[in-house]
This record gives structure tokens, C-alpha cells and sequence, in this order.
């Protein structure tokens, strides 16, 4: 990709991260634009020759609750999933991302819950084989996954485990290895 392209990713990756701690005040859930906000590490988890990426991802994450997951009961839960947003920024040159979909989470008593969320992600990693290092991704827009497990804090704090995959499925070339990391987030829930 163009380094101006990367620079409007790191832009806008930048932005989302900033918009992410907007509103943090002490005020009823209602009042809030956020549901959550996240801010953790990554390290790659595919270190095989083609995907070895180098150095960490900071990543910031914006979970929206638009159809009242929160107020619901029982499997009402399941089909409100949140809305997220966020970006990963490389620490090292590799492929930074914005990324965007719907979360669902299962509390599963004291304190602790799991979750899974499904979207789409750009990049600007390299797309096709170059003779470097690092994954090559066929395109620019890939499918963006993550499953977590984490455990409440207090009402407002709480410690996420995640791991996330990005990929295209092989819709769009043979050039797919995609990216794969996992890490600790801090979430802030309003």
C-alpha cells in the first residue's frame, strides 16, 4: 500500500482510538454514546515463516449497545448483539487495521463472561507475495473475528482475554495467510 494510504489508516485508527474515551464521566448508562470502551495488547499468534510479524498492536475497541442488550433477559441477549468499532495500530511496521461488527456475550456468573463478535476489517498489510517477511493478505477488506474471555472487576472495570483472526476466506486470490493475535484488553463499561 502507498504510504499515503497507510498514513489514512493510521488516521483514522488514531480517531477512533480518541473517540473511544469520549464521554468517560459518571453519569447514567443512558447518557453515554459508548456501552464500553477497550484498550489492551496483541502479540502475533501465527509465528510460522509466512506470518511472523514483528514487535506488538495496540489495539482500542468501542462496543455500542443500540438494541438495549443490556436490559434484556435470557436468550433476549443473545439476539441484541452490540455494535463494535476499532482500530489495531502496529508497533513495528506490521499491518495496522480498522475494524467494525457485532459482539455477543454470555455472562456466565461471578463475574465472569465470554464473547464473540464477527465483522470486517482494512488493512494496510501487504497483499501479495513481495519476497518480505510477514503475511501476505490478497486484499485490502478481509473478515474480521475474535473470541474473549474475561472477568468483572467492579460495575465498571473488567479484564478481557482475546484472541482475533482476519482473513478473506480465499474469496478474493490464492494470497491468504491472514493475520491472527491474541492479547489482554482493559474494558471500561459505562
Amino acid at each position: 500500500m502507498s504510504t499515503a494510504t497507510t498514513a489514512t489508516l493510521l488516521r483514522l485508527g488514531m480517531a477512533v482510538a480518541v473517540l473511544s474515551t469520549a464521554g468517560v464521566e459518571p453519569a447514567a448508562a443512558q447518557d453515554h454514546l459508548f456501552d464500553e470502551v477497550r484498550l489492551g495488547g496483541l502479540m502475533a499468534a501465527d509465528k510460522t515463516d509466512t506470518n511472523d510479524e514483528k514487535g506488538g498492536f495496540v489495539e482500542a475497541m468501542a462496543l455500542f449497545d443500540p438494541w438495549g442488550r443490556n436490559e434484556a433477559d435470557g436468550l433476549q441477549k443473545l439476539i441484541r448483539p452490540r455494535i463494535h468499532v476499532g482500530a489495531t495500530m502496529s508497533t513495528a511496521g506490521e499491518a495496522s487495521q480498522i475494524f467494525g461488527g457485532f459482539s455477543w456475550t454470555v455472562d456466565l456468573g461471578d463475574g465472569f463472561f465470554v464473547e464473540g463478535g464477527v465483522g470486517g476489517t482494512l488493512h494496510n498489510g501487504r497483499l501479495r507475495v513481495d519476497g518480505t517477511d510477514g503475511p501476505k493478505l490478497g486484499c485490502a477488506l478481509l473478515f474480521h473475528e475474535y473470541a474473549a474471555a474475561g472477568i468483572n472487576l467492579d460495575a465498571h472495570w473488567r479484564v478481557i482475554a482475546q484472541i482475533e483472526h482476519s482473513s478473506h476466506a480465499n474469496l478474493c486470490g490464492d494470497t491468504n495467510n491472514g493475520l491472527t493475535r491474541g492479547g489482554v484488553l482493559i474494558g471500561y463499561k459505562f
